[in-house]
């Protein structure tokens, strides 16, 4: 005989959770729990507060700037805030931060990559680790070294590779070189590539390192080679790390200072060649001339800071979208 289901009990809603069975579902029960709940809210709400306290004061300073100024500050090619009127602008200053880090990353990204794999997946386990500690020192280098280095060793012995790319790619017009020293966007290139490969390689090492050794022990198994391990398993998964730890690595090359001004010949000129003097860069533009700077030029020289700070914070919002639309960490694709 079937029973009909409408005689059946309706059970109670259930009760609302209380204040304690919430805490509870958190985990913030215990005294400890609380007090470590509250510091890490602390810090995340202190951290919001620095970030707008930079924000505004650089957008206070700049405004102030901007409002003396008597020449366009996106386009203009000029920078004489200590004149009478102050006349600045940051387009040579925007072109150089951006052609300089381009190239650094041109450079930088490939051979880091490659190093990471190497020392991951075909070196020695006793020589993997002597690499890897050659690159942990190269990270430890102060960047006033680089620029000493980079002013007395790699500028003189530039000049075959410029006399090179002239003689077979001066037709481009990039690459064409008028001769005299290698103090150009594309020295400051190099050498900020020097200084963040040991950034790149270690971030892409211990990604790698992470990658799932039972897809790649499966690949092996059905007979794939070691690079197609690497480009079936290894590189998906670790791509989204690749990408933050070139952004760790932009984001070095975009504030970079000392060792740009060592190794650059400022002038607000933008070349066609990248082998030219010429060009500068914000954070090149700030250290050297804040010294001799008046009151208008050092709010100037914020405002242009404020240019910087607004395009790191895109690229690290590009980074994180081109993440968050790859899914890599959660597994390989075979």
């Amino acid at each position: 005989m079937d029973i009909s289901t409408q005689d059946a009990p309706v059970p109670p809603p259930a009760p609302a959770p209380s204040l304690e069975q919430k805490r509870a579902s958190r985990g913030a029960t215990r005294p400890g729990d609380r007090v470590f709940l509250g510091l890490s809210r602390g810090s995340g709400i202190l951290l919001l507060v620095i970030m707008a306290a930079i924000a505004g004061f650089l957008t206070y300073r700049a405004a102030l700037a901007i409002s003396e100024d008597e020449a366009n500050f996106l386009t203009s090619f000029e920078w004489d805030a200590n004149g009478t009127p102050p006349k600045f602008g940051i387009a040579v200053l925007a072109y150089g931060t951006v052609i300089s880090s381009v190239i650094a990353m041109v450079i930088a990204v490939p051979i880091s990559v490659g190093i990471a794999l190497f020392i991951t997946h075909y070196a020695p386990r006793r020589l993997g680790g002597v690499i890897s500690y050659v690159i942990d020192l190269l990270a430890a280098v102060p960047s006033i070294v680089y620029g000493l280095w980079g002013a007395l060793v790699l500028v003189p012995h530039l000049n075959g590779l410029y006399g090179w790319l002239d003689d077979y790619l001066g037709w481009t017009g990039v690459f064409e070189w008028q001769g005299g020293a290698a103090r150009s966007l594309f020295t400051v290139g190099i050498l900020l590539a020097i200084m963040i490969l040991p950034i790149v390689t270690n971030v892409s090492r211990e990604v790698f390192r992470q990658s799932p050794q039972m897809i790649e022990e499966a690949a092996l198994a059905l007979g794939a080679t070691r690079w197609e391990v690497i480009r079936m398993s290894v590189l998906p998964f670790g791509r989204s790390g690749v990408i933050s730890a070139s952004m760790l690595g932009l984001g070095r090359a975009l504030g970079e200072t000392m060792a740009v001004a060592t190794v650059l010949s400022p002038s607000f000129l933008i070349n066609a060649s990248l082998l030219d003097p010429g060009g500068g860069t914000f954070a090149q533009n700030i250290a050297s001339k804040f010294g001799e700077a008046t009151p208008v030029g050092r709010d100037a020289l914020i405002a242009s800071g404020l240019v910087l700070f607004v395009i790191t914070l895109l690229v690290n919002g590009a980074a994180r979208a081109i993440i968050a639309r790859r899914k890599e960490y959660s597994g390989a694709n075979a």
